[in-house]
C-alpha cells in the first residue's frame, strides 16, 4: 500500500528548520578521514553541531546521549567498523537516531558485508547514492567508488525493500528520491529537485548531507519529514550558492554561507518538493 497523503509539505520543512537552529541539536558522526572537517563545518553553518567519537571506548557511550548518530563507511578499518557497531547497537536500545551512510557498498565486499550486519540494528535512515542503495537492499548495483552509476529513479524498489530495515530511506542525485512511512503506515514517496553541478565537485557534501540528516531526525516528528528537511536545505542552498560562485573553491565558502542564511520562510519560497505514486509490489 503506498499514499500521497502523507507526504511532507513545505511547512513540515519549514517547520523542522525553525526547530532545528530552535534545539541545536547534537550529532555525533563516524564518518570517513575525508569529510570530518567540512561535515562539522556544514552542521555548524545549518544550525546544528558536531562531535567526532568514533573510538572503540567512547562511541557506543556517546550514542546513547547524542542528539543523533551518524555511521558513514568512507574509510572504514578494524577498529572503526567495530565502533560503527557499538554505536549502532547502543542507538538502537537508547532510541537515539541513526543514519546509515553505505558508502562504497556494492563495490567493495568487505564493506558491503559490514553495511548488512549493521541494517540488523534498524538505523532511522539511510542515505546513499543510487547504487549503494540497491546494492544494500540485495539488487546489484554499479558502483564506481563512491560515485554512482545509476539513474536515481531506479533506486526506488530498492529504498522500498530497504523500509523493512529503516523508518526512511534516500537516493541522492540530481533529483532526490526519498520513501518512507505515514502516519497510517502506508509508504510514501517524496522527489526533492534542485541542487547544483557543483556538489559533487567538492568532496564531503553527500557525507556532510547525512550528517544533517542525522541533525533534523532528532528535532523532526517524523523520519521523513527529517530526512526531507535535510535534503530541501541542502538543494535550495547548493542552488543559491551557485549563483554566488565561479568554481569549486568558491562554491564550497558559498555553500556553507548559504546553508546558514536559508530560513524557513526560504525553504517555503525555494525548495522544490512534489509526492510521487510508488510502484505496486508486483511491479518492482
Amino acid at each position: 500500500m503506498s499514499s500521497t497523503t502523507n507526504a511532507p509539505t513545505l511547512d513540515d520543512l519549514a517547520d523542522a528548520l525553525d526547530a532545528l537552529r530552535a534545539r541545536t541539536p547534537l550529532v555525533q558522526s563516524l564518518t570517513n578521514i575525508v569529510s570530518a572537517n567540512f561535515l562539522t563545518n556544514v552542521l555548524l553553518a545549518a544550525g546544528a553541531s558536531n562531535v567526532h567519537i568514533d573510538n572503540v571506548h567512547e562511541a557506543g557511550g556517546f550514542a546513547r546521549i547524542a542528539g543523533g548518530v551518524l555511521v558513514n563507511l568512507g574509510t572504514p578499518d578494524d577498529g572503526t567498523a567495530v565502533a560503527f557497531t557499538a554505536a549502532a547497537e547502543a542507538a538502537h536500545d537508547a532510541g537515539t537516531p541513526w543514519v546509515l551512510d553505505p558508502v562504497g557498498v556494492g563495490g567493495l565486499p568487505w564493506r558491503t558485508g559490514l553495511a548488512a550486519d549493521l541494517l540488523t540494528y534498524r538505523p532511522t535512515a539511510i542515505r546513499g547514492n543510487a547504487s549503494e542503495i540497491i546494492a544494500l537492499a540485495g539488487l546489484g548495483g554499479d558502483t564506481r567508488g563512491v560515485d554512482s552509476a545509476d539513474e536515481t529513479a531506479t533506486a526506488i524498489p530498492a529504498a522500498l525493500a530497504l523500509l523493512d530495515y529503516s523508518d526512511a530511506v534516500s537516493a541522492s542525485g540530481p533529483v532526490d528520491y526519498l520513501v518512507g512511512r505515514g502516519s497510517d503506515g502506508a509508504a510514501t514517496g517524496l522527489r526533492v529537485a534542485g541542487g547544483s553541478a557543483m556538489l559533487p565537485r567538492v568532496t564531503s557534501t553527500g557525507c556532510s548531507l547525512g550528517g544533517l540528516v542525522a541533525a533534523y531526525l532528532a528535532i523532526a516528528p517524523t523520519s521523513l519529514i527529517g530526512l526531507a528537511a535535510a535534503h530541501a536545505h541542502v538543494a535550495v542552498a547548493a542552488e543559491i550558492a551557485e549563483q554566488n560562485s565561479s568554481g569549486p573553491g568558491s562554491f564550497a565558502v558559498a555553500y556553507l554561507d548559504a546553508l546558514y542564511t536559508v530560513d524557513a520562510d526560504t525553504l517555503r519560497r525555494c525548495a522544490r518538493i512534489e509526492p510521487f505514486e510508488l510502484p505496486k509490489k508486483d511491479e518492482n
